[in-house]
């Protein structure tokens, strides 16, 4: 009896609390960059740095056989939509801090 109880109130807890989700693509402009090895060296790291955390998902989602450009997208789960973009806002900053290139397109998208 106590199992069935405590599905049902692990049932009620999950049904109550949403998740909100947050899709950041950011597009990154690389001057003078002559190689897809020099690419990855200057966009170093993105997994290291932002797939610790268990809210987001990282990967290079688009402009990955030019040079000089990189497209990638974060995928962050929270509980709330303020904590989603908080998140977001938090990513993107961080980026615009630490990346050897330009940031030419920001898109945000919550579902």
């Amino acid at each position: 009896m106590t199992k069935i109880l405590a599905r049902y109130y692990a049932a009620r807890y999950y049904e109550e609390r949403p998740v909100h989700i947050g899709i950041l693509t950011l597009t990154f402009f690389m001057s003078g960059c002559d190689s897809l090895k020099e690419k990855r060296q200057r966009m170093g790291g993105m997994h290291e740095r932002f797939g610790r955390n268990p809210a987001v998902a990282v990967c290079e989602s688009g402009l990955r056989d030019v040079l000089d450009s990189s497209e990638w997208s974060f995928v962050v789960a929270a509980r709330t939509q303020r904590e989603a973009e908080s998140l977001c806002s938090e990513i993107e900053d961080k980026l615009q801090r630490t990346v050897d290139g330009r940031v030419t397109d920001v898109q945000r998208e919550f579902l």
